[in-house]
Parts: C-alpha cells; sequence; structure tokens
C-alpha cells in the first residue's frame, strides 16, 4: 500500500494517534484521515453558508455508541473555525445539562464560554481574544481612514457604542451593552480590573447580583433559566463584529435520557424545545446548533425525546417516506455505517500517519490491509457491534506492536483469525460456487 507522503506537525499526529489508540474523537488533524459522510458534510457546509447569511438551524446527529457522531463534529469544528466562524463546543454529563439543580445549565454555558474557538484562538479561550481585535480592528480602520490623531478616541468610542447597540434588541440586551462597554472602558483606560470583571460576567461566573451592580453596575447576572438567552446574544454580537456566525456543538446528548427523574428529565426537554423553537424559528441571528446522541435517546417512547409529545411532533420523519431513504435538510440526520471501501480507505490513511509519524519505510500491505477487514467483517455480530472507533482502536494497537517489534508480522498478530476467515470465505465458496463468496472484497 502506497500513498502520497503526508505532512502533519508531529504535535499533531501525536494528538491524533493517541486518539484513535485509546478510543476518543480526535480533536487535531482530523482531516487527515476523514472518509465518508459526503451528504452529511455537505448538508452542514450548507448550514455554515446559510449562516453567514443571517440563517440559523439546529439538527441532532444521531447514531449509536461509536459511530461517528463525535467525529463528524469535529469535522464541522474545523470547517467552521478555517472559514471564519465561531465555534464552542460542550460534553453534556450528570454535571452539565440544559438546566437543573446546581446550576447544571450554566455549567454548560460555562463549558461553552471555556471553549469558545476562533482560528486565532482554535484551543478555546477566544471570547478575550475577539473582543480586544474588534475594538483593535475598528482603530485600525480609523487609522486607515486618515483621522486625525486627536479625534480617534472620541470616533472609536462612537463605532464601539454603536456595534454594542445593535445587541439591545434582545432579552437582557441592555445589561449585555453595559458589560460590553465596560470592557471597552477598561481596554481603553488600561484597567484590567474593568476587563476582568466584565469577562467574568460574560463568562457566567457571578453568583450574586449585587457583586455584579457593585463591579460593573448592571442588575442581572447570567442564571441556570437564562443562559441560553446570552448564546444568543453572543451569537448575535460575532456577527456584528465580523465573524460569519456562532456554532454550538453539544456531544453526549444521551446524558438527558440518563437523567432518571421525571421532572428534571422533562424541564431539560422543555429547554431543548425551547432552543430548538428559537432556532428553527429565526428569532435567533446566525446561529446553527448540533446535538449528538443516540438513537435511543431521541426514539425512546418512555424517556427519550419521542416521549416528549412537542419534540416528537417537530422531529418525527416524514410518513411519505420509505426505509433507507432520509431527508438530509430535516433536523434528524442519522448516521449510515460506513461502507467497507470507506472504512477500508480510513484504515488506509491511518496506516500512513502511522508510518509517517514514526518514521518507517515498510508499509502494510493491500493483502494485509484486505485480511484484517475480513476479520472485521466476520466477527459475531460485527454489523451490529463493531464501530469505527472499536476498529481503529484494535488497528492502530497492531502498528504500535509491529512498529516496536520489527520481527513480527502483521498477519502474525491477526493469528486464529485468519484461519477462521479463510475456513469461512472456503465454505462460502463451496456453498456458493463463486468467486465473490469472500465478505470483504476490494
Amino acid at each position: 500500500m502506497h500513498m502520497e507522503n503526508v505532512k502533519i506537525p508531529k504535535r499533531i499526529s501525536t494528538a491524533l494517534l493517541n486518539s484513535l489508540s485509546s478510543g476518543v474523537t480526535p480533536r487535531l488533524g482530523i482531516e487527515h484521515i476523514a472518509v465518508g459522510r459526503k451528504r452529511e458534510i455537505e448538508t452542514l457546509l450548507g448550514d455554515l453558508e446559510n449562516l453567514a447569511q443571517g440563517g440559523s438551524v439546529f439538527r441532532f446527529i444521531v447514531g449509536r455508541y461509536g459511530s461517528g457522531k463525535s467525529f463528524l463534529l469535529q469535522i464541522i469544528r474545523n470547517y467552521a473555525i478555517d472559514r471564519g466562524y465561531i465555534v464552542a463546543d460542550a460534553d453534556l454529563s450528570p454535571e452539565r445539562k440544559l438546566i437543573g439543580g446546581n446550576n447544571s445549565g450554566l455549567a454548560t454555558y460555562r463549558e461553552l464560554l471555556r471553549n469558545m474557538s476562533s482560528k486565532v484562538r482554535p484551543d478555546g479561550g477566544a471570547l478575550s481574544a475577539l473582543l480586544d481585535k474588534w475594538i483593535d480592528s475598528k482603530r485600525i480602520s480609523l487609522i486607515a481612514e486618515n483621522v486625525p490623531e486627536e479625534e480617534i478616541p472620541a470616533k472609536l468610542e462612537q463605532r464601539i457604542l454603536l456595534d454594542i447597540a445593535s445587541t439591545e434588541e434582545f432579552v437582557h440586551g441592555y445589561d449585555f451593552s453595559k458589560v460590553l462597554q465596560a470592557y471597552w472602558r477598561g481596554f481603553y483606560l488600561g484597567n484590567d480590573d474593568l476587563k476582568n470583571a466584565a469577562m467574568k460576567w460574560l463568562r457566567g461566573e457571578y453568583t450574586t447580583k449585587a457583586d455584579a451592580y457593585a463591579e460593573l453596575g448592571v442588575r442581572t447576572i447570567i442564571t441556570d433559566d437564562s443562559w441560553f438567552d446570552y448564546i444568543k446574544l453572543i451569537s448575535a454580537f460575532v456577527t456584528v463584529v465580523g465573524y460569519k456566525g456562532f456554532v454550538m456543538l453539544l456531544d453526549e446528548g444521551v446524558n438527558l435520557y440518563k437523567i432518571s427523574n421525571t421532572v428534571s428529565r422533562n424541564n431539560n426537554y422543555e429547554k431543548l424545545l425551547n432552543m430548538f423553537n428559537d432556532t428553527m424559528q429565526g428569532k435567533v441571528r446566525g446561529l446553527s446548533i448540533y446535538l449528538c446522541g443516540t438513537p435511543q435517546f431521541v426514539e425512546d417512547m418512555r424517556r427519550g425525546l419521542f416521549s416528549y409529545e412537542a419534540l416528537r411532533t417537530r422531529l418525527a420523519g416524514s410518513r411519505f417516506l420509505k426505509d433507507g431513504i432520509q431527508d438530509m435538510q430535516g433536523p434528524l440526520i442519522y448516521l449510515e455505517k460506513l461502507t467497507h471501501e470507506e472504512l477500508y480507505l480510513l484504515l488506509q490513511r491511518v496506516a500512513e500517519v502511522h508510518r509517517v509519524h514514526y518514521g518507517y519505510a515498510k508499509t502494510i500491505s493491500d493483502e494485509e490491509l484486505i485480511a484484517f477487514m475480513q476479520i472485521v467483517a466476520n466477527r459475531l455480530g460485527a454489523d451490529e457491534l463493531l464501530t469505527p472507533r472499536e476498529v481503529l482502536r484494535d488497528f492502530v494497537s497492531i502498528l504500535n506492536v509491529i512498529y516496536q517489534n520489527p520481527e513480527i508480522s502483521f498477519i502474525s498478530l491477526l493469528g486464529d483469525d485468519i484461519l477462521k476467515v479463510s475456513q469461512i470465505n472456503s465454505d462460502e465458496a463451496n456453498d456458493n460456487d463463486t468467486d465473490e463468496a469472500v465478505e470483504f472484497t476490494l
């Protein structure tokens, strides 16, 4: 097997291979191994184009564990950041929900703000950099317009306040704008305490209104009930200051399904419904939300999303769609299994990344890859139990072993499984009297 040499910084390839070998979704370098998902990616790229025109969308990405939901989220995250969007992501958990005790909704908001990323801050913490860049770009534009130096402060403040005023039409927009003004004053005066207070408020870290009023002069704080209103404000603001839109990624939606208390679970579904309605009805500007979950999380009539009637009626597919046909513009995107050919190409790319990273010349042959794929395809219940995550974890482990032990061959590590596959293929060939009995072929 020979592919074109890939050039990946060691930092990226290290993170990529470490992620794959430990069964977690890579956050870096994912573009070097991405295969398949053509229709899904086309849909998500179309969403980005609509977002840049002020549109908004909410989609559920549905698939079983390890099927590639998180992988797809990372692809759209990287695409969006590269194309000039702001992206914020968070994994839901027992401590991070949409609403609930112990401020679990506010905890999700704080995680989103912590992971807020842009092209210049791809690893999170982008909010303060965004605000500084916004103010500085206004100053630079005034210089470019040959505005006299003594007039720049006054004109700069005019333009800053004009941008801020655009958010006041939204719920909580007045206090949001006052906090942005406080940040601007701190920036202009070199007052780091004022800037830090503004950032503390924007990140949802004030616990009392009294403290916020004393330090910023605002009478509200971001709470468990109101945090999504501020996501809408931030999404509107980032478009005003020059970004194409705001992309919000929520993974592990199954943690809402796992809430044992019915009232608490339904409260979260009610919050989800409100978020869905606001986004899909155009009440939000420049915001797209993607929430990943399992089919059970969506379809279970006892405690899944479909148990909540208002969500079920919005999410259920058209009764005119036949089995196997999917509306890729609907709110539910079901991930199909990767084809054998796509999984083969994925393994091929991972093998090349591994070879380049460790700097060895030997490559895995097509025959060896096909043997591995035959074993994967013929495992008991492979169609139901095996996922790309599991396959890649096993594959990278084999690559590590043969790199560390050059005397061991790839085929020898497959051991008795090779004999089993050969027997299966032989039996099927005898039964069918055809050369097409092999389970996996290219």
